[in-house]
């Protein structure tokens, strides 16, 4: 049998029973908060469990909400105009192994989207995540976000800094996400949107975003 290195420590360990427990007895107990959490957050709430904990986020700057509003009507009216699935904003949580996020963006196929209810509050893995990065938000965007979207088989993934007005898009290969493109002003080309493609100017700049949606 193949053990993760990550624990082959506490498998070779003596103590290794007592371990076991030990992680037994806490993940029964995170879960059981997991469900706390999910009784507790209402939708008015932009609210996360990461890792055991409550992630509350704060109100978004201007340029996170322009940003996230052009991306977003961009793709939704693709999506719509050629039924493809689902495009949700801000408030759709997806519901991984472990963590419960709210991207800013996310896409989801039509085969997983016809299955939706439409009073469905948790959601599967999407196909495409964006994330608006914000400076409290960037390493974990960058890193466990990205790592468990990864694990979870997201396709694609897309990372855009409203401050330096770049986009960088991440494909998914062998299990890792490999950066495909970071621009600031090229045509970006989506993978897990079938013949989706927009300039990244289009995503903060008017006049691009108008060009774009007549096009």
């Amino acid at each position: 049998m193949v053990i993760d290195p990550i624990l082959k420590p506490v498998v070779q360990s003596v103590a290794f029973p007592e371990l076991l427990e030990q992680l037994r007895v806490y993940w029964e107990d995170e879960q059981n908060r997991r469900l706390e959490f999910y009784n507790w957050v209402t939708p008015n709430m932009k609210a996360e469990f990461i890792e055991g904990e409550i992630v509350v986020h704060s109100p978004v700057r201007r340029c996170h909400n322009a940003a996230t509003g052009m991306l977003f009507s961009l793709l939704h009216t693709y999506v719509i105009r050629n039924s493809l699935g689902f495009v949700g904003v801000e408030k759709i949580m997806i519901r991984l192994t472990r963590n419960d996020y709210e991207p800013d963006i996310c896409f989801f196929s039509k085969d997983k989207s016809d299955a939706f209810d439409p009073s469905q509050t948790l959601f599967p893995a999407p196909d495409f995540v964006v994330e608006i990065t914000s400076p409290s938000t960037e390493s974990r965007d960058r890193g466990l976000k990205m790592e468990d979207y990864a694990r979870h088989g997201i396709t694609e993934y897309w990372i855009i800094d409203p401050d330096t007005e770049v986009v960088e898009q991440y494909l998914l290969a062998d299990g890792t996400y490999q950066l495909h493109l970071s621009t600031r002003t090229a045509v970006l080309q989506s993978t897990a949107v079938a013949g989706f493609s927009i300039s990244a100017r289009a995503i903060f700049d008017d006049a691009a975003y108008r060009e774009a949606m007549q096009g």
